[in-house]
């Protein structure tokens, strides 16, 4: 019977912290503050040191945090803004969430992430913001990125919520952006225990803005300078994640030492397109992405020998119900996006992933 090996896995991971985090839990449930307390407050602090940007701003979740930045950015109804067209679709909600409209941009079909050559083509009057998305932990080309929101004003928001601790020509995702977001959900490369998600900026004013948006629009309690939202990161889930914060860069070096296992066990294998790095790149691997054009048929053939994958994202934006084109309006053609969905295979990678399993994940894959 084959090892059992699953697409991820916390165990390892939680089994080594487990005293610290329980520590963590102990130190909030007995100081009382649960609200914006000091442990959300320490976290920012040591995740804009982490970052290297000014400012961080604890919110609910990834998606939250798109959206709280693209409104402290002005953005709204009638405005455009560029998106990649293959992603999960949160970078699209937060969009609409603020009532601009998404307009995709096919991406490099060797990275997956946006392309900056194909910028100009969907630029309009209307266009006031770009959201490049760090696909699987791979950064985007963010210098040629800024350069043209810089010739053509406009403002850019990352998505970091599967890169923090990527860089791209020695700068980390997440500090080139005029606000950016990430999302803290457990199974991302930096985890909490439930959901949780920031902005990263390092503008004063902007941060000032985020931090009354988050919290009812309000400086202070029963005064609301702004329409605001209640979005604001748990205590005990910043608490965890201070714990878990320590142990990142570990984390990412395990990452990168199981990409570069798969790509030798995985090398020259006839019809299989392994992930491709940009220049000036250097991932965190939140996920290993292959691509062939019988993806369903090795996935299940993985499955029979009780090894998990999964698909990132089956079904691009553009294909969900929730963009349909209005009665009577062409849909969208972007061939790209729809190449990588029906493409694409996530297969298993998390912290304590050994080389044996690696290995044995290739085998199976080799012998398909």
């Amino acid at each position: 019977m084959s090892e059992v090996i699953p697409f991820y896995s916390l165990q390892h991971l939680h089994a080594a912290l487990r005293d610290d985090m329980l520590a963590a839990m102990t130190r909030v449930y007995d100081a009382g503050s649960y609200v914006l307390g000091p442990e959300v407050a320490c976290f920012e602090q040591e995740y804009s040191a982490f970052n290297q940007t000014a400012h961080t701003i604890g919110v609910g979740n990834g998606l939250e945090a798109l959206t709280l930045a693209l409104r402290a950015l002005g953005i709204g109804p009638g405005d455009e803004v560029l998106v990649p067209s293959n992603t999960y679709i949160a970078t699209w909600l937060a969009v609409s969430h603020v009532g601009a409209t998404p307009i995709p941009v096919e991406p490099d079909i060797t990275t997956s992430n946006l392309d900056p050559q194909r910028l100009l083509a969907a630029l309009t009057p209307r266009t006031r913001a770009i959201v490049p998305v760090h696909l699987y932990g791979q950064p985007c080309q963010m210098p040629e990125i800024m350069a043209f929101a810089q010739q053509h004003q406009l403002w850019v928001v990352e998505d970091n919520a599967q890169a923090q601790g990527a860089s791209f020509a020695g700068q980390l995702t997440g500090s080139f952006g005029h606000a950016n977001a990430t999302s803290f959900y457990p199974t991302k490369n930096l985890g909490a225990l439930g959901d949780a998600g920031a902005i990263t900026t390092n503008d004063k004013a902007l941060a000032q803005r985020l931090l009354r948006l988050r919290n009812y629009g309000s400086p202070y309690k029963n005064y609301h300078e702004l329409p605001g939202y209640n979005s604001r990161l748990d205590e005990l889930q910043a608490a965890l994640l201070r714990v878990k914060l320590r142990q990142l860069a570990t984390v990412t070096q395990q990452r990168r030492q199981l990409a570069a296992w798969y790509h030798t066990y995985l090398g020259g294998v006839a019809g299989l397109r392994l992930p491709a790095v940009a220049a000036g790149a250097m991932p965190v691997w939140h996920l290993y992405v292959v691509h062939l054009a019988q993806r369903d048929a090795l996935q299940q053939y993985l499955a029979n020998l009780s090894i998990a994958t999964l698909v990132h994202y089956p079904v691009a934006p553009h294909r969900q119900p929730a963009y349909s084109p209005p009665a009577g309006r062409a849909g969208y053609h972007l061939p790209i996006a729809d190449q990588l969905a029906a493409t694409c295979l996530s297969l298993p990678l998390w912290p304590g992933m050994t080389e044996k399993q690696v290995a044995a994940v290739a085998a199976a894959i080799r012998h398909f």
